[in-house]
């Protein structure tokens, strides 16, 4: 372990969900630097002005807009690190910075909290669903054709109210952001990821900083996992798509080989693909699944 003889300043969105996640960035930051060596820094971004005020039948925001006034942050010299969820992070890294840890990833599934049991199967015909992803509406539609994807936004607690006072059947939601905040989400609630793949980078936080700052944060990065959301990432770059793009993606690295598993909507249509390839030429397989899938939905 390292010291640090001054100060390290953790810039983190204001979220419930947010400021949890920074939290957790900022322990793993102690046990590299010592106690007492963060300090947080709350940012307001653009995405979250857009979120507040944007009518639940938008889309939220654009790429980067979650990010954008943290890195600019970093750039001014007003905070040292920026904890972002990697699934927010344009595949494109701003110039003079990098993502210098990418932490072990969370569980990357997404659940379907339901006020009817025996989950996806017991929704009724034309259950209204609650995302504005079009990652997930579009796996819905793959499963169940009859299934409502309706726009919803707001953080966690006022989706779950949505729920409860009727407006939704049920709300599809990233299980790491319920675990981080202390839901008690049970098994059955994760949804299976040959049913539902997760966006890129999802379940995973990114430790941004300025290039010639990489030896802050650089102890604490997950090789398994970096090496796992590259290859996400780098699909979702090939694909030509932002952080809105209607892919769902996920690597898994086990008994010497990687496995990419993919989910995407065209216009042409849906297709899934399931590779395997060396962990050592991950560039091979991420080629191979973008051509596999712009033959299906070009």
């Amino acid at each position: 372990m390292s010291t640090v003889t001054t100060t390290l300043r953790l810039g983190t969105r204001g979220s419930r969900l947010a400021m949890a996640q920074a939290v957790e960035a900022a322990a793993a930051l102690a046990g590299a630097h010592g106690p007492g060596s963060i300090e947080m820094v709350e940012i307001r971004t653009r995405g979250d002005a857009i979120s507040e005020r944007r009518p639940a039948g938008h889309l939220v925001v654009g790429d980067g807009q979650f990010t954008g006034e943290l890195e600019q942050a970093l750039l001014d010299g007003t905070i040292d690190i920026a904890v972002h969820s990697l699934k927010d992070v344009p595949t494109v890294s701003h110039p003079g910075l990098v993502l210098g840890a990418i932490l072990a990833r969370a569980d990357p599934r997404d659940c379907l909290l339901s006020r009817h049991p025996a989950g996806l199967e017991g929704l009724p015909f034309g259950a209204l669903i609650g995302t504005s992803s079009l990652r997930r509406a579009a796996q819905l539609a793959a499963a169940r054709v009859d299934l409502v994807a309706r726009p919803i936004r707001g953080n966690v607690d006022t989706r779950l109210r949505r729920l409860e006072a009727g407006e939704y059947d049920a709300l599809l939601l990233a299980a790491a952001g319920l675990d981080r905040l202390g839901f008690q989400i049970g098994p059955d609630d994760r949804l299976p990821l040959d049913l539902m793949l997760p966006a890129p980078g999802q379940g995973a936080l990114a430790l941004q900083v300025r290039a010639s700052d990489m030896r802050l944060v650089r102890p604490l990065d997950h090789g398994p996992t970096r090496l796992a959301v590259q290859a996400e990432r780098a699909l979702l770059r090939a694909l030509g798509g932002g952080c809105l793009a209607p892919l769902g993606a996920l690597a898994e690295i086990a008994d010497g080989h990687i496995r990419l598993r993919a989910a995407y909507e065209g216009p042409a249509g849906f297709a899934r693909v399931d590779l395997n390839g060396l962990p050592d030429r991950p560039g091979e397989l991420v080629a191979e699944a973008a051509a596999k899938i712009r033959e299906a939905t070009a």
